[in-house]
């Protein structure tokens, strides 16, 4: 689900909570060491994302924040703050030829370039694939 969070909504906020849950407690947080991701800069996206993201020249980057039940991939727009917001059980990552990875997820996706020089971010991204595998097989069954 895409959506605009740059106004303090608890609609917005409820439907967040209700895929992705909460965020991590912050002694959660201090135990995990990490929750989010370096900035990641964009390579390629899904039209409705692509259309966003031209809406200035400036350099497109996102990051990734793990939450309990999925990840949000958030990146701005001139003053808009946009979040890509994906359960596990529709997580889909591909890790094309290079040094990229695909995040899909329906009709959304978010290609990043992630450096093999860049530990941390590789790193986290393998701790998503890993909680993807871990938690996602307990939704793959979910009809929603």
């Amino acid at each position: 689900m895409l959506l605009n969070v740059s106004h303090n909504d608890p609609e917005i906020k409820f439907k967040i909570k209700q895929l992705v849950g909460d965020p991590f407690p912050f002694f959660m947080r201090l135990k995990m060491r990490r929750v989010g991701s370096s900035k990641l800069l964009i390579t390629k996206s899904s039209l409705e994302i692509f259309k966003i993201l031209s809406l200035d020249q400036s350099t497109d980057t996102c990051n990734i924040e793990l939450r309990p039940q999925g990840i949000i991939i958030g990146f701005q727009k001139r003053l808009e703050t946009y979040n890509l917001v994906i359960p596990y059980y529709k997580l889909t990552i591909y890790k094309g030829s290079s040094d990229e990875y695909t995040f899909y997820k329906d009709q959304h996706f978010i290609r990043v370039l992630v450096k093999s020089s860049n530990t941390t971010a590789l790193q986290f991204i393998d701790e998503v694939i890993a909680n993807r595998q871990t938690y996602g097989e307990m939704f793959d069954n979910n009809p929603y």
